[in-house]
């Protein structure tokens, strides 16, 4: 792997971590369709991008998580406040993907992530993008959401464990599910994944430190790191502003293209 294809991927992790379009099937799609060595850098090189996008997710709401740290007193009061009442729905939603991480990760790491699993969940997640669009009215904010619809969210954020599902899709398809407004959605779904990126990146980096990098490594890491930053703080500015006016039918028929193209390219292979 060169410096330029670790900025490739740096920049496909910046868009795709938050578009609803899946980042580890496009970085898995992109590894073997161009013959990049997978083996080599596999999830600890997804890790290190996903330092990135969670730098960039920690810039631009770096007000919400100053209100919730600042609200941690309000939390374990009868009447929390609106931040401490944010915060709590965090911790909750949380809990789902930690299980999923501890119980099925290896599983999967090993059997799921293949381009033809990631093509069957790009389809499966798009329909689920026009079902949620014409089902539901979507008017509530994301601090209206009850302890069991956090729960319920976080589950679909487990399930973005199965490449191809996408964490920003599954959640904003839930959250929208119980009536959240598209933006509101987003801005959830993307607080939602602070601590499940920075858990997934630590428990990484832990077998990482055994095992070591040379400094060329590490230096493609840090191109890595830094360019899928960069490129996902506009990605998040952007795309909230866009789902403040547009459907997610975009995305989806996006997703049922790219599945279509991964199954004719591996029928050709």
């Amino acid at each position: 792997m060169t410096s330029l294809v670790a900025a490739l991927l740096g920049i496909i992790q910046g868009l795709t971590e938050f578009l609803p379009v899946s980042s580890s099937a496009h970085l898995i799609l992109a590894r073997a369709f161009f013959g990049w060595d997978a083996d080599a850098f596999g999830l600890a090189f997804d890790v290190a991008c996903h330092l990135g996008t969670l730098t960039a997710v920690l810039v631009f709401f770096r007000r919400d998580i100053a209100a919730m740290v600042a609200s941690v007193p309000s939390m374990f009061s009868a009447k929390p406040t609106p931040p401490a009442r944010l915060a709590w729905l965090i911790v909750i939603g949380t809990i789902p993907a930690v299980l999923a991480g501890l119980l099925f990760e290896d599983a999967i790491e090993t059997s799921l992530r293949t381009p033809g699993v990631a093509a069957v969940t790009l389809a499966v997640v798009a329909l689920a993008f026009f079902v949620v669009e014409r089902v539901r009215g979507h008017h509530r904010g994301c601090a209206s959401l009850s302890l069991a619809e956090a729960v319920l969210i976080g589950v679909a954020q487990a399930a973005a464990l199965v490449p191809g599902v996408s964490r920003s899709g599954g959640t904003i398809v839930a959250a929208m599910a119980f009536g959240l407004r598209r933006e509101e959605a987003a801005r959830f779904t993307f607080l939602l994944g602070i601590p499940a990126i920075l858990g997934a990146a630590l428990v990484a980096g832990v077998g990482l430190f055994r095992t070591g990098l040379s400094a060329g490594e590490a230096q493609l890491f840090l191109v890595g790191m830094v360019t899928s930053a960069l490129v996902g703080y506009f990605t998040v500015k952007y795309f909230i502003r866009y789902l403040a006016g547009h459907s997610l039918s975009a995305f989806a028929w996006y997703r049922l293209l790219l599945a279509a193209a991964v199954v004719v390219w591996l029928l050709a292979v």
